[in-house]
């Protein structure tokens, strides 16, 4: 049994954590991220962490940075022309700016967070991840860095290239490290019985969705809220409910609401939709 194997059976938590791109941006202004919101998600994670010996993945998205430039070059059918390589560029470009400063707010914060740029390890196959080179991201974790992967514009031996949403790396993270929990933060309270954000309310939230009765709810669930160049929350939920099966449980909450990370992060549960079999 090697060391990082060692590491994860004596560990007590380990947490995957996406922070939405809706969360981390006002996605109708291109370019535009809340710093107030991620210097607060960093000081929670950081508080969270000296109360609890808890590993941790941040993974996030990219709101108002990546998409604005993968939708105007169409990137999401791939490369087409000259134009799509331009597209690739300006995409990464901006992604990767928007992990600059959410990794910089870590930092700021007290926590030893390292950027991982899926990019430059990770391929793809029909915008499905088919390798991904973690022996780095794996080390850090042995040495309690916090990486910080994002969503990303990839090669793709099929398309030329794709949009690989956070929703994907975490997936693939979760097979890879069985993590106890994923937490995904988003603008809304969970997961709703509405597409239309004027109708969301207590009454229409899901407190929680199984195998059981997400075919009850799958037609209410739609994709149409919060939808971007990576899907909407209806993709979300598939992905994390085939994680569910797999023994990994995770929950949707507001990371606009104070406290909710840290608490989380501490281990209360029902905070937004919890995602379970």
């Amino acid at each position: 049994m090697n060391t990082f194997q060692l590491m994860l059976m004596s560990l007590e938590d380990l947490l995957l954590v996406k922070l939405g791109g809706s969360v981390l941006t006002y996605k109708d202004r291109p370019f535009s991220p809340r710093l107030d919101v991620i210097e607060r998600l960093a000081n929670e994670i950081h508080r969270a962490r000296e109360k609890k010996d808890i590993k941790l993945v941040i993974a996030h998205g990219g709101g108002s940075f990546p998409h604005v430039p993968a939708k105007k070059y169409n990137l999401v059918e791939g490369i087409k022309d000259k134009e799509s390589l331009r597209g690739i560029a300006e995409t990464q470009d901006a992604a990767s700016r928007l992990n600059r400063i959410v990794v910089n707010k870590l930092i700021e914060a007290g926590e030893n967070a390292v950027s991982i740029q899926p990019s430059a390890s990770l391929v793809a196959e029909g915008g499905e991840i088919v390798e991904w080179y973690l022996e780095p991201l794996k080390g850090m974790l042995e040495r309690d860095l916090i990486p910080v992967p994002y969503g990303d514009v990839v090669i793709d031996r099929k398309i030329g290239c794709s949009i690989i949403s956070t929703e994907k790396l975490l997936a693939y993270l979760a097979r890879e490290l069985k993590p106890s929990r994923i937490l995904l933060l988003v603008d809304v309270d969970g997961v709703y019985s509405s597409s239309n954000p004027k109708d969301f309310n207590e009454s229409n939230l899901i407190k929680e969705i199984n195998s059981k009765n997400f075919r009850e709810l799958e037609a209410s669930v739609s994709g149409s809220y919060g939808i971007d160049v990576t899907g909407g929350m209806l993709s979300k939920v598939k992905l994390m409910l085939n994680l569910a099966k797999e023994g990994v449980e995770s929950e949707i909450l507001n990371g606009l609401k104070e406290g909710y990370l840290e608490r989380a992060l501490l281990g209360e549960r029902g905070l937004g939709t919890r995602i379970k079999y």
